[in-house]
Order: structure tokens, then C-alpha cells, then sequence
């Protein structure tokens, strides 16, 4: 079994790998990650948290090497397919969709390109990846 900040740091360096060299050439290395929620961060905040102290003892600091664009839909979950399409306008390199099955097809309704990360409590869970 693949440990948290393991998958964590193959998704991110999966997706690395998958952005156009010319992107690479113009701009420093840092991934963006999508991440969309259905509630607000007041109600998520020990979850992100979690999430970005994984990230950064993988190596992946929020505004050094990685840039994080988050979209909260505060309940309101006819706003996830608007929040999911613009990350996929902001070209992330993965989103990660937490809240509820909503936010996860919103994404995936969004984008056949992009991989999509399933957050479930304190796991994630690929639930899309492209071929």
C-alpha cells in the first residue's frame, strides 16, 4: 500500500512531468494544484492543514515551489462545475476535489485532462487520471 505523502509527491511529479516544455522554459518550477471544496475553509481548515504539511515535508512549499489555487463553493453546490472550470482555465497541473461526490464530478465534467484527486476525510483517493 502506497503511503499518503508517497502519492502525494508521484502526483505531483506526475503532473510536473506532463506540462509543456515551453511553460517550463518561461516560468520558475512551480506546480499549481487546484483545490475545490464544496463547504468553506472555515469548516475544512484542519483537513488543508493536514494536506499542506504533507505537501511540504514532501519537499512542497505553498509560495516557494508550489502554488496552490483554492475555490470554496460555501455550500452552494450549483457553484462547483463554475469553481471546477476555472482551475481548468487556470491550467493546474491536478485537482484536488474534496466535499462530497459533487465536487469530484464537477471536475471531472470539467476536464478529461487533468488529473483529479478524490479527497475523502484525511484520504485522497486518485479518481482520475489521464491515459
Amino acid at each position: 500500500m502506497i503511503g499518503r505523502r508517497e502519492f502525494i509527491t508521484r502526483i505531483l511529479g506526475g503532473a510536473a512531468a506532463t506540462w509543456p516544455l515551453g511553460g517550463r522554459a518561461q516560468q520558475s518550477a512551480t506546480a499549481m494544484i487546484g483545490f475545490m471544496h464544496s463547504q468553506s475553509p472555515d469548516s475544512y481548515g484542519g483537513v488543508l492543514a493536514a494536506f499542506q504539511k504533507s505537501l511540504s515535508e514532501a519537499g512542497y512549499i505553498d509560495g516557494q515551489n508550489l502554488k496552490i489555487e483554492h475555490r470554496w463553493a460555501y455550500d452552494r453546490l450549483d457553484q462547483l462545475p463554475v469553481l471546477a472550470a476555472d482551475l481548468v482555465r487556470r491550467r493546474v497541473a491536478v485537482i484536488v476535489a474534496g466535499g462530497g461526490s459533487q465536487s469530484t464530478l464537477a471536475a471531472k465534467a470539467a476536464t478529461s485532462t487533468i488529473p483529479i484527486v478524490l479527497v475523502t476525510g484525511f484520504r485522497l483517493r486518485l479518481a482520475s487520471w489521464p491515459a
